[in-house]
């Protein structure tokens, strides 16, 4: 019995060993659980507390950004203020040629001051001295503008290398080390942080040699607490201003800083504490329960998977914004650049050849002029979807520039394939389009560029395309050219002449030839017209037909058009009794100061206006009717004659002849070397000379060569005749011997093939 006490006590022994040994192992449990929980906790609360302090930067990042951005965009706005009384042709007359006080004041100043609440508003003449200037606080006289106001005018007048210290740019597309129209600054102004805008004034033909001269317009807008508030309560950024040193205790800041570092602005606002109240929702769930620690995980973790995604798809908005066009939505220039990189890269790697297709949309400009850039916008969604309807799925359109559009297809390389596909393009981009009751006709271009292994580089590839393009403009517009390895030394040849060119106007190195004009009978010079002559000093004599397109093509013809015409009048005031013919170019025409030029340079020379003959083409014209009206009318008023020039070789339209008033029609040459062999040829002359006729105009036949020609001309009832049987272009001396010796050139007389060898 003894034992069995023994032997049952052993398990309570036992029993009462093991619930001390638990007693002592359970705190060390808890402690291992508390542990557990407390890290876990402490793991929770700094995942939280670096997710709020994330949100914190990426919130005062992106707050950052929204600043700058926001002045930016309001640097971009004042521009445009100042751009919408500076940039007009009214400015132009009142400020560049009438120096118009009176207008200054009413129409820049108080105008900008008034309706757009601009501080500062100064005008300088082309020497950089105060012309105008108005302060809203009254204190304009005390100012030294040009001191404060130098970095815009060296800017906009291209005198300076690189960006001043102490001025930022505004406009990522602005180029501030080349003298533009405008020019948007960040600077200080009377110590004052403050947005300058400055705008030249003048046409585009004024400023196209630059801005050294012209006058210019600037305004200053002080970023000031009205300002700062305004972009606060946009960005819901409480308390936005300006601040002189470092942020206070508990705000943030950003400054606005130069090139170089310089501090132009700092900016201070009040956090909007995000990570602060994150944590304020978080840390009550985790002293509520341990448990909440895995719903605050998971909705921490929730959160920002949310924030990411947020972010990301900002990133992919900024970037779809970044590489595509806002008008018509196709890839821009950033983005086709990366795909032809990718394209030449796959082509290199034994991938199918491609080409690249540079379009280029002819008389767009006259559309946007004629009919406003809402049309033209409308047009160039038209255009882009004809474009996108004629490429395949795996190809590229994009639009390069205003009426600039580009297209990377997978096709053979050989030249009938690219041609094809130009064709395609050509004929899909030229048919007529149907804008709000507009029937609008455009023409295009194309430069090809074919892309196979030894291709390089994406720019060279597009170099290749523009020099095609700008082969297929010259030789007529409406076609496509390849570019081949020629062009390269073609378009070296073409600036150089065109360097060699604008030194020949410059200094003399043109010279001016006349071309007898004679009466139906031959035997009567009634006048002449001149003609321009380069000998190239290393070259020898070059064609007109190769340098004029140069003048046009680069904006020279404007100058030579002026040379010529004065040195015509200058030589032609001596021959009584003739008319001087001087052709005149569409883009010398289209100038606002035209009829100016022409009125100046017959009062220097003492020209009898009534002598003067301007020959223009129908295409000079076109998208041009008020304004050419309004300025034939005007040399009409003074005396000066105007000839059609190439009448039906154009847009030959009845409009134009009973419109404008032209005195003469001039029949080109094409009709005239036909009028033997081609019987539509006679009938057309037969139709001009009678349309003239009827019109009470006069009627002239270019580049008779043969009796036969002559006689047909002369039954058809042509006024007056010029070509090689009645005389060569010549100089100046050689029309005075022929005025002198008239009977020694009338057509039959024996001593006429000695007179007009000599």
């Amino acid at each position: 019995m003894g034992g069995s006490v023994v032997t049952s006590a052993q398990p309570r022994i036992a029993e009462e060993h093991k619930w001390p040994r638990w007693d002592q192992a359970r705190p060390n449990l808890v402690l291992l659980i508390g542990a557990i929980v407390a890290v876990a906790i402490v793991g929770v609360i700094l995942a939280v507390a670096t997710s709020a302090r994330r949100t914190d930067e990426v919130s005062l990042n992106r707050e950052r950004q929204l600043i700058q951005q926001a002045i930016a965009d309001r640097g971009v706005r004042v521009l445009r203020e100042v751009e919408s009384v500076a940039a007009t042709e009214q400015a132009t007359r009142a400020i560049r040629v009438d120096d118009d006080r009176q207008w200054i004041a009413r129409n820049v100043g108080n105008w900008l001051q008034a309706f757009f609440g601009l501080d500062v508003v100064v005008v300088f003449d082309g020497f950089d001295r105060v012309e105008y200037a108005l302060s809203r606080s009254g204190d304009a006289g005390a100012i030294d503008l040009n001191a404060q106001l130098a970095g815009s005018l060296d800017l906009l007048r291209g005198r300076r290398s690189a960006v001043p210290s102490g001025v930022i740019p505004v406009g990522a597309a602005q180029d501030p080390l080349k003298s533009g129209r405008r020019a948007a600054l960040i600077q200080r102004f009377m110590n004052r942080p403050a947005i300058v805008a400055a705008v030249a004034v003048g046409s585009d033909s004024d400023l196209a040699l630059g801005n050294e001269r012209a006058p210019i317009v600037i305004s200053v807008k002080y970023i000031d607490d009205d300002m700062l508030a305004e972009i606060g309560s946009r960005l819901q950024l409480p308390g936005l201003h300006s601040i002189d040193a470092a942020a206070p205790v508990g705000g943030r800041s950003v400054a606005i800083t130069d090139a170089r570092g310089g501090t132009i602005v700092r900016l201070a606002w009040k956090p909007a504490g995000r990570g602060g109240a994150i944590m304020a929702n978080v840390i009550p769930f985790i002293v509520v329960a341990i448990a909440g620690c895995a719903l605050l995980v998971g909705l921490v973790m929730l959160y920002m998977r949310r924030t990411a995604q947020t972010i990301a798809a900002g990133e992919t908005k900024l970037r779809h914004l970044a590489l595509h066009d806002p008008v018509c939505g196709l890839p821009n220039r950033i983005y086709f650049r990366e795909r032809l990189e990718s394209v030449i890269e796959e082509v290199r790697r034994g991938g199918p050849s491609a080409a690249v297709f540079y379009v280029d949309l002819d008389h767009f400009k006259d559309v946007n002029d004629t009919l406003g850039h809402h049309i033209g916008d409308e047009l160039i969604h038209n255009v882009t979807r004809r474009l996108s309807q004629i490429v395949r799925g795996d190809d590229l359109v994009a639009r390069l520039g205003g009426d600039e559009f580009a297209i990377i297809t997978t096709c053979g390389s050989d030249s009938y394939s690219l041609q094809a596909i130009a064709g395609r393009i050509i004929a899909a981009v030229c048919a007529p389009y149907s804008i709000n009751g507009h029937n609008i006709v455009i023409g295009t271009s194309v430069g090809i560029a074919a892309i196979d292994r030894r291709a390089r580089d994406a720019g060279d590839i597009l170099r290749y395309a523009d020099m095609a393009l700008y082969r297929a403009k010259n030789e007529g517009r409406n076609r496509a050219c390849i570019y081949d390895a020629a062009m390269d030394a073609a378009l070296s040849h073409r600036k150089l002449l065109e360097g060699d060119l604008l030194q020949a106007i410059r200094n003399e190195g043109l010279t001016a030839v006349y071309q007898p004009i004679v009466n139906a009978s031959g035997d009567k010079m009634v006048g002449v017209e001149a003609l321009a002559r380069w000998i190239h000093p290393v070259t020898g004599e070059i064609p007109p037909a190769d340098f004029i397109p140069i003048a046009e093509h680069s904006g020279l013809i404007v100058e030579l058009g002026q040379w010529m015409l004065r040195r015509a009048c200058l030589e032609g005031r001596t021959w009584p009794g003739l008319t001087v013919a001087v052709n005149v170019s569409p883009l010398q025409f289209r100038r606002s100061d035209f009829v100016d030029v022409v009125e100046r340079i017959l009062e220097e020379t003492d020209f009898d206006p009534g002598r003067l003959e301007l020959e223009i083409t129908e295409s000079t014209l076109i998208g041009n009717l008020e304004t050419a009206e309004l300025s034939m009318l005007r040399l009409k008023a003074i005396g000066v004659h105007f000839a059609l020039d190439d009448f039906g070789t154009g847009y030959s339209s009845l409009l134009y002849l009973r419109r404008f008033p032209f005195d003469k029609l001039k029949i080109d040459t094409s009709f005239v070397r036909n009028i033997e062999t081609a019987p539509d040829a006679a009938a057309i002359v037969h139709a001009i000379v009678s349309l003239g006729r009827g019109l009470g105009m006069r009627v002239t036949a270019e580049g008779v060569e043969n009796a036969e020609q002559h006689l047909f001309l002369r039954a058809a009832g042509v006024h007056s005749m010029q070509g090689f049987r009645f005389g060569r272009p010549g100089p100046a001396a050689a029309i005075v011997t022929r005025l002198a010796s008239p009977d020694n050139y009338r057509v039959g007389s024996p001593d006429r093939e000695v007179a007009l060898a000599s």
